[in-house]
């Protein structure tokens, strides 16, 4: 009878032992799929914006580390003759996208992104020493509430389309980046129709959406503190990377985990 008792306890003692291993392994798979954590994936789409006087091609830095880790990166051309133009091209790129999209712009295009933001499918917003203006402003009324570096030199043909002066870009653009590229950049700049920077935006999609923003502490072309005071008003996340105006290009690394902190909604 003894003996019986002994082997029913050890019976119990194993159920036991069973039915608390069946419950940290079922405990285990219900956090594999926690419902919270499946409404925040990656996003995993990227739209880049260039600026003026410059073009997509300064991004391939940008670009491969992002590609490397498996995002999905298009990179628009936008033609710097109006914002609805350079909105409207941004939007076509958009509309290409499969899913969300993390949109990103590099100094004019922040206005540019902030107007074209707007769309459903933009869910954060990245400002590399960018405008990022409020419904109703322009850059312009921006560019002159802090002092102008003495390279921040731009010249205007006939027609209005305006160039950043060659003899000061390396200097005023681009200053930490070797003369041999930035006499390539220089040569191959894109000028703007001086217009665009006057034309106030009508929607500020950052007052809906994170936005981030990148401070080039070197920045001969936007003051820093413009683009700090811009995106303090906006409540961006900022960073601040020593680089200047063309940091995407001296500091793409840095440039590029904002890119990733803003997929991953840190």
């Amino acid at each position: 009878m003894e003996n019986q008792k002994i082997e029913t306890v050890r019976s119990q003692s194993s159920l036991n032992k069973y039915l608390i291993a069946a419950f940290i392994i079922l405990s285990s798979l219900l956090i594999r799929v926690n419902p919270v954590a499946a409404q925040t994936p990656v996003v995993k789409n990227i739209v880049i914006v260039h600026g003026a006087f410059a073009d997509g091609s300064g991004w391939k830095g940008v670009y491969t580390i992002l590609t490397k880790k498996g995002y999905h990166v298009t990179i628009v051309q936008n033609p710097l003759t109006s914002l609805d133009d350079d909105v409207e091209a941004t939007k076509r790129i958009l509309d290409q996208q499969d899913g969300p999209v993390i949109l990103v712009g590099h100094s004019w295009a922040g206005v540019v992104i902030t107007q074209a933001g707007i769309d459903p499918k933009v869910v954060s917003l990245v400002y590399v020493a960018a405008f990022e203006p409020d419904k109703g402003e322009t850059a312009n009324q921006w560019s002159v509430t802090k002092p102008k570096a003495p390279s921040m030199r731009v010249t205007a043909d006939p027609k209005g389309v305006v160039f950043f002066d060659r003899t000061t870009f390396h200097a005023g653009y681009c200053a930490d980046l070797s003369q041999e590229t930035a006499d390539f950049k220089n040569a191959s700049q894109q000028p703007i129709v001086g217009a665009c920077f006057g034309t106030p935006v009508t929607e500020a999609a950052w007052k809906d959406k994170p936005s981030y923003g990148i401070v080039a502490t070197e920045d001969q072309a936007i003051n820093p503190d413009i683009e700090r005071n811009m995106y303090k008003r906006a409540h961006t996340k900022i960073t601040e990377i020593k680089g200047s105006h063309a940091v995407f290009i001296s500091n793409p690394e840095a440039v590029a985990q904002v890119i990733i902190d803003a997929s991953e909604k840190k």
